[in-house]
């Protein structure tokens, strides 16, 4: 293989993985960290490919992506879809082996973004009316990596994955646990 084959591979995905973000309604901040695109590059690609094809529906959303944790812990439903989606972003290696300190610069990758980009398509095939947007998403992965707010961790009654806050008082069963043992207090 030749110098230039290895080069025009790496580019190709970079360039796949950014119209699959773009199809997500990642904002262009997003799709320059995971891909390395410039964002004229994100820009041009956008115009190109979706707008005078069949994506010209896509939302673009602007401004800071989601910063806060509580989103996910918020309500029991919101806590079993966050839990859902971490546990899909575990099984797919999205999530890294151990607690990363700067996630955010070294989370970000080709192959872990699509790795995110499956994850997410097999969230919202699991879930109803899905309500975690993909830069929520994005936050989970990165927020449960560096497992300062959130964490990941089993639930004590049936081993299933859990998102916790971790400045709430500590609740280690899932939503399904919890139903089970109160429906018992009233038999």
């Amino acid at each position: 293989m030749r110098v230039s084959d290895a080069r025009y591979s790496r580019d190709r995905l970079r360039f796949d993985l950014a119209l699959r973000l773009i199809q997500h309604e990642a904002r262009t901040s997003t799709i320059r960290v995971w891909t390395g695109l410039s964002d004229d590059r994100i820009r041009k690609l956008y115009r190109s490919y979706l707008v005078e094809g069949d994506g010209s529906n896509l939302a673009r959303h602007r401004g800071k992506s989601p910063q806060q944790t509580a989103f996910f812990t918020r309500t029991p439903a919101m806590r079993e879809e966050s839990s859902l989606l971490a546990s899909v972003c575990y099984l797919l290696g999205v999530m890294p082996a151990g607690k990363v300190a700067d996630a955010q610069r070294t989370l970000p990758g080709v192959q872990r973004g699509a790795a995110l980009c499956e994850a997410f398509e097999n969230y919202r095939d699991l879930v109803q009316s899905p309500r975690i947007s993909f830069e929520h998403a994005v936050f989970l992965v990165t927020a449960l990596a560096r497992s300062d707010e959130i964490h990941a961790t089993l639930c004590r009654d049936c081993n299933a994955l859990i998102v916790v806050d971790r400045y709430c008082l500590p609740s280690r069963r899932c939503s399904a646990c919890e139903a089970g043992s109160q429906g018992r207090l009233f038999m």
